[in-house]
């Protein structure tokens, strides 16, 4: 790939544009051959050797095998300023999903796929590399490009953050974005404030005493147990949370039993829990427990729980969502353009980053009903109009431009 950017002039941004444009058919391939060789978390080795290539081709300084398979690209602004660095997150896994697409690019590994984007979010961050090392003679301080692992699962940001991937030299801010087919191509969701949930998971077994269906007196029947206890749990948002916040406590497994005659001694139930306000972070779970031992003490049973803390809220910092915010309108042209109620239940682990620094987590919208490219993240039809790739990197690269202006 040869520049056409004019060398030392001002940048234009409709030359900024252009040019990116034409990265497309590099941005098209690179997604994907990642498609292709999908990988799941810490396990993304090709694709962690397919990026160091790229990177080691272009001359970007990098580091690879960060948190097993993570790297990090550092590139150095050469115009004189005060040393700011700003941090963009892309992250690589993908997931436990047979992919169902009749494309030229499907999955070649069985029961694994790119169902979530995340192939395209390291597309946008290698076009965003290549682009600013081409004009790093055009900006001051530092990007560092992060590439994570296992953000599906369980969760590669942590031990990249205490690899010291936000030290050496030490980030001011970050920024990142995930191709949202909940958003049509064309937009962008940015909102300060809490963008995604908090992500808590929990098990619980409940120990009754099986006996005769028919003599139920002889027994504690953990179905019973387990069945007041999943209505209770509806209560926890209902009642105890405020109505103004927002909440979800789901129970999606439940399981007891091995025959219609017989009262089963155990049940066995999970769930999640969802909630925007990082003050609710104990709140769920001591109120889990308090509705499971109360229900299990009226009836005489035990329980054992096993209670995660996931991932926290994705909080987005005000000042750095307004420059973002500022680029998207720039750079979107389309009626709808900015969308800044957009925010979802889902979590992302781009939350342990914008705990340690300021931030910006937004969506940029990727869904084409025309062409059939709207199937929902994690199913086994998801593909997106990679039209998007490019107006990615343009969102990254202008928000480089203004914030190490």
């Amino acid at each position: 790939m040869v520049s056409t950017f004019p060398l030392g002039s001002t940048v234009n941004l409709k030359n900024v544009r252009l040019e990116i444009r034409a990265l497309q058919p590099q941005l098209v391939e690179w997604r994907r051959q990642i498609h292709q060789k999908p990988e799941l978390g810490f396990q993304e080795k090709i694709t962690a050797e397919f990026i160091s290539q790229k990177l080691q081709t272009w001359g970007i300084a990098h580091q690879t095998g960060i948190a097993e398979t993570g790297v990090v690209a550092i590139i150095q602004g050469e115009k004189s300023g005060d040393g700011k660095v700003l941090a963009i997150r892309a992250d690589m896994d993908a997931l436990p999903v047979k992919e169902e697409n009749e494309v030229s690019y499907c999955s070649q590994y069985d029961g694994v796929m790119h169902a979530c984007g995340h192939d395209g979010h390291i597309a946008i961050a290698l076009g965003t590399a290549y682009y600013l090392h081409q004009h790093r003679q055009d900006f001051s301080g530092t990007v560092k490009i992060i590439f994570q692992p296992a953000e599906e699962s369980p969760g590669g940001a942590k031990p990249m953050i205490a690899a010291g991937v936000l030290n050496d030299p030490d980030v001011d801010a970050i920024i990142g974005l995930h191709l949202w087919n909940n958003l049509p191509l064309g937009t962008v969701g940015v909102r300060p404030g809490a963008l995604m949930a908090a992500v808590e998971l929990f098990r619980c077994t409940i120990f009754g005493k099986g006996g005769h269906g028919a003599m139920p007196h002889q027994t504690i029947d953990s179905i019973v147990v387990a069945a007041q206890i999943v209505n209770a749990l509806q209560t926890i948002v209902a009642r105890n949370v405020n109505p103004i916040d927002s909440g979800v406590v789901t129970v999606g497994e439940l399981h007891a039993g091995t025959a219609v005659n017989v009262i089963a001694d155990t049940a066995r139930m999970g769930g999640t829990v969802r909630y925007f306000n990082p003050e609710l972070a104990d709140f769920f779970k001591q109120r889990i427990e308090q509705i499971i031992a109360g229900i299990c003490q009226s009836h005489g049973a035990k329980y054992e729980l096993d209670y995660i803390h996931l991932y926290p809220p994705v909080i987005n910092d005000r000042e750095i969502t307004t420059l973002v915010r500022s680029v998207a309108e720039d750079v979107i042209e389309t009626p709808i353009g900015i969308v800044p109620e957009c925010q979802t239940m889902g979590g992302e682990d781009m939350s342990f980053f914008l705990e340690k620094v300021p931030g910006c987590y937004f969506f940029l919208g990727s869904a084409n009903a025309e062409k059939n490219l709207n199937y929902p993240h994690h199913h086994p039809r998801f593909d997106f109009d990679e039209t998007a790739l490019p107006v990615g990197v343009e969102i990254f690269v202008r928000c480089v431009e203004k914030f190490l202006a």
